[in-house]
């Protein structure tokens, strides 16, 4: 019997959902003409089971160009009180669930750290979210838990970005941390971006709850760095309707720029009001000092 896929029914409407603790986002079809609005919560067939989700937005070409290769599946029913009930009893029983696997974990002596455990709604599979700086083998441990909870078990190795993405809850900024919200993609933060904006460049206060450089640090980077390729250099020699002078530092976001004149003023201006470049040169960087080797000592 041949499967229908998205494509082949074109008059049913499809529709982004995010579900699962890590929120992935899946292209979900909808069962029938029925449509479904932004927020609502329904049950969907994803291939890990059967699934509690909420409804995003409508699969439209725009919404889809901003995901990559999105796992599909199908909308099932809107969410009801006998799933509000299944969903609070995979939750008050999580507990219990994380202590067993913690028994197992030590009783096999695995180098490994539980992070969470997720129980799909339909109870096709469990889950099991850990930390690991080397490769672990998990067969003996899937065998026992397979064998006490009776169903299917996933192992899936995070990293710390993931396991702030599965825990926290708010980050410095007072709102609930980015990875956990709206992130699709947690690409990758550099302290070069840091540098940029002018952020303090004190790990203490640029970290996330993950221990890495904050999300949000990428955010505007791409800005910073277009508007400041606009602008002349901090060393480049320019003219101005004050005469020529010498750029000696960048405020990016403002658009301006701190000169010193060939009187030896300095001022504030617009980049806009640069007339030309005369000298495009950097800041010479400093020659580190070589080591002097100490001397042998006389062989006597």
């Amino acid at each position: 019997m041949k499967s229908h896929t998205l494509s082949e029914s074109p008059t049913l409407p499809s529709y982004i959902v995010r579900y699962g603790s890590m929120r992935n986002l899946g292209v979900m079809q909808a069962g029938s003409t029925d449509s479904y609005r932004r927020g609502q919560e329904v049950i969907v067939k994803t291939d890990r089971g059967t699934e509690s989700g909420q409804v995003l937005c409508e699969a439209s070409d725009d919404a889809l160009s901003h995901l990559d290769d999105p796992p599909s599946g199908r909308i099932l029913r809107e969410f009801g009180d006998q799933d509000a009930d299944d969903l609070a009893a995979n939750e008050a029983g999580r507990a219990k669930l994380m202590k067993d696997v913690e028994k197992q974990i030590e009783k096999l002596g695995l180098v490994m750290q539980l992070v969470d455990v997720e129980q799909i709604l339909g109870r096709q599979r469990v889950v099991i979210y850990y930390l690991a700086e080397a490769r672990v083998d998990f067969r003996e441990l899937v065998k026992l838990l397979a064998a006490m909870l009776s169903t299917r078990i996933e192992m899936r190795q995070i990293g710390v970005r993931d396991e702030a993405k599965l825990l926290a809850d708010y980050g410095d900024c007072g709102k609930p941390v980015c990875c956990n919200t709206h992130l699709v993609k947690m690409p990758p933060v550099s302290m070069k971006m840091a540098k940029l904006q002018k952020a303090t460049l004190d790990p203490t206060k640029i970290s996330g709850r993950c221990g890495r450089l904050k999300c949000c640090l990428r955010y505007e980077f791409e800005t910073y760095d277009e508007i400041q390729k606009s602008m002349p250099n901090v060393g480049w020699r320019i003219v101005t309707r004050q005469g020529k002078a010498k750029v000696i530092a960048q405020q990016i976001l403002a658009e301006q720029l701190l000169i010193e004149t060939e009187d030896h003023r300095r001022m504030l201006i617009d980049a806009s009001e640069v007339l030309s470049v005369l000298e495009k040169t950097s800041p010479a960087k400093p020659k580190k000092k070589k080591k002097k080797k100490p001397k042998p000592k006389p062989k006597n």
